[in-house]
């Protein structure tokens, strides 16, 4: 984990979290990031901490506080809509113009799957920024199937709820590719999520520029990211 350190200062870390490895250890067990935290501490004697999270399978840019008052600090940051938050994602087809907002409010699905998320009229606000970076430029492989048409967008949420941009994009017609839950992937065996945390910003000081990160695009989304005009990082 200490090659996927993007920043690290006395206050906080940022670091690049792979897809497919929940931040959490879960009920039955099984690897989590934090199983990685005690060689995160850089000397301090705690172990860092989450100051946001990110869904299992999305990936990039998460932010760890390193000691108490400064996980505190970056907590309010983050209640208030301080921290700026661009994520990639790929989906399939794709909205007709090149920017827009979505403003749908989200509940929960049921009470049986409390991580779940719908649009729901008497849910919570929830705003998402979005504008295309990219369209397919390239055909889609001949057994891709119908639909196979797909686009590259910056998604910023305004709000921060769960699931907030997979269920916003599902609703608009165009699901995040290998979203098993909201999109079309199948449960079991289909792409990997292509939801990837590009970018954070952090005001840590008030007398100091913003902490810019950014997050290498991961191999799994590298493919339909060049279909849309993507050029490899060097």
């Amino acid at each position: 984990m200490l090659t996927r350190v993007l920043y690290r200062d006395g206050l906080m870390l940022v670091i690049d979290k792979p897809a497919g490895l929940p931040v959490h250890r879960g009920p039955k067990g099984g690897a989590s990031l934090e199983d990685y935290f005690d060689a995160l501490r850089y000397g301090l004697p705690k172990q860092p901490a989450l100051a946001h999270r990110l869904d299992k399978d999305t990936s990039g840019c998460l932010v760890l506080g390193r000691h108490r008052k400064a996980l505190a600090h970056l907590g309010l940051l983050f209640k208030h809509g301080k921290v700026g938050k661009t994520y990639w994602a790929v989906v399939e087809g794709g909205p007709e113009a090149d920017e827009g907002v979505i403003d749908l409010a989200l509940g929960r699905l049921d009470d049986k799957r409390g991580w779940w998320m719908k649009p729901d009229p008497k849910g919570l606000p929830s705003v998402t920024r979005w504008k295309v970076l990219g369209r397919s430029k390239i055909s889609p492989p001949p057994h891709a199937g119908k639909g196979a048409e797909v686009t590259w967008l910056a998604l910023e949420p305004v709000t921060g709820r769960t699931h907030q941009l997979r269920v916003h994009c599902a609703a608009m017609g165009w699901p995040i590719v290998g979203d098993n839950i909201y999109g079309r992937a199948p449960r079991f065996g289909g792409p990997i999520l292509h939801l990837h945390a590009r970018q954070i910003v952090v005001p840590m000081s008030k007398n100091k520029e913003p902490i810019r990160v950014t997050a290498p695009v991961p191999p799994h989304m590298c493919e339909r990211l060049a279909r849309c005009g993507w050029t490899q990082e060097p």
